[in-house]
């Protein structure tokens, strides 16, 4: 492999293992050596707080202006790349970006730098850079959330490695119309682990979050067992969902500890949806509801009941066996002292007899 080919697939992996960095500050330092180090945020509006993402509602066919500001915070010049992407949610539930040179199809594709979808600055030593962009949003754009955001790119040789660094910050774009902020719980399973203790296993509920809407939501679960009429058989779990995209999926499990082997449960998955803080409101949030039903044999208990009832049995049929036996045998000492008795009184009386016929 030659050294460009090797450099290129170098450069491939590392822009690939570049994720969504925070929109802070990023510094790879070494005392020996010049630093690298940038930062970036949202443009302050008019003396108001730091904005932590960029937020818009923007109808279709609108456009609106803002700011992106860019500082160089390391101890060299360096050439930045800004520019925007699409946003999605990774397996594990976190908001990632497009990777670099990936070509966004959503939100990202509506930001543009002038006429361009890209701009470079060059910045000295702890300048800073007001970037202006503006979102151009399609007479076509559906009702609802879409999610993207602006990424500074910064990148350098290492060696024969290109290095790209990113630092990211969110854009939401919220198109007016019918919102629809809805989360569901889908494809739920249940399983039960027994433990020596019949009073204390664990049901272990797994299910499919889904952001079937067209709002960026987040949730809180609430995950408990209940049993015959509704009577709660451990305490519930309590868990966080983090920020779904509308479309994305999210497999969840659930561990409720302390439940009892009492035949009927009722695992019961509630979801309550949230917004965040800093976004726009949808309206109202309704909260959602599944459970399933599982049947577990105690088992152990099972087996001490039947021990406890053989014994029991045993007990029984021992005390039985033994007051027939007792009234059998004071029935045999009965008789036999009938029969010893009249054997003792048969002599009597056969003497007195002859003695009468002979005095006769």
């Amino acid at each position: 492999m030659t050294p460009a080919i090797l450099l290129a697939a170098i450069v491939g992996v590392s822009v690939a293992l570049s994720g969504l960095m925070p929109s802070t500050a990023f510094a790879a330092d070494d005392p020996a050596e010049d630093s690298i180090s940038m930062s970036a945020q949202p443009a302050s509006e008019g003396g108001t707080a730091v904005r932590t993402r960029f937020d818009y509602q923007v109808g279709p066919g609108q456009t609106l202006d803002d700011a992106y500001v860019i500082t160089n915070e390391g101890t060299t010049a360096q050439t930045y790349v800004v520019f925007a992407t699409d946003a999605f949610n990774t397996e594990d539930g976190s908001f990632a970006l497009l990777d670099t040179g990936v070509q966004p199809t959503g939100a990202g594709s509506w930001v543009r730098f002038g006429t361009e979808a890209s701009v470079s600055v060059t910045l000295q030593p702890a300048e800073s850079s007001s970037v202006p962009f503006t979102v151009e949003v399609p007479a076509d754009a559906s009702p609802g959330d879409h999610a993207g955001g602006l990424v500074v790119s910064l990148q350098s040789p290492e060696g024969q490695v290109l290095v790209d660094r990113r630092l990211g910050t969110r854009l939401y774009v919220r198109v007016p119309g019918d919102l629809q902020p809805s989360l569901t719980v889908d494809g739920m399973s249940t399983s039960y682990t027994p433990s020596l203790n019949p009073l204390s296993g664990e049901t272990t509920v797994t299910f499919t979050v889904r952001n079937a809407g067209n709002v960026a939501l987040s949730g809180q679960l609430k995950t408990e067992v209940k049993g015959l009429f509704g009577i709660g058989l451990a305490s519930a779990v309590q868990q966080d969902v983090s920020e779904m995209l509308p479309g994305s999926t999210r497999t969840v499990t659930a561990v409720v500890p302390g439940v009892g082997q009492w035949v009927f449960l009722n695992p019961v998955v509630t979801l309550y949806p949230q917004v965040d803080p800093t976004a726009q409101n949808p309206g109202p949030l309704l909260s959602v509801s599944r459970d399933s039903i599982l049947f577990v044999v105690p088992w152990v208990l099972l087996i001490i009941v039947l021990l406890g009832l053989a014994i029991w049995a045993w007990i029984w049929f021992s005390r039985r066996r033994d007051d027939r036996r007792a009234k059998e045998w004071i029935e045999y000492t009965e008789a036999e002292a009938r029969r010893k008795a009249e054997e003792d009184r048969e002599p009597v009386g056969a003497s007195s007899g002859d003695a009468l016929r002979s005095g006769s």
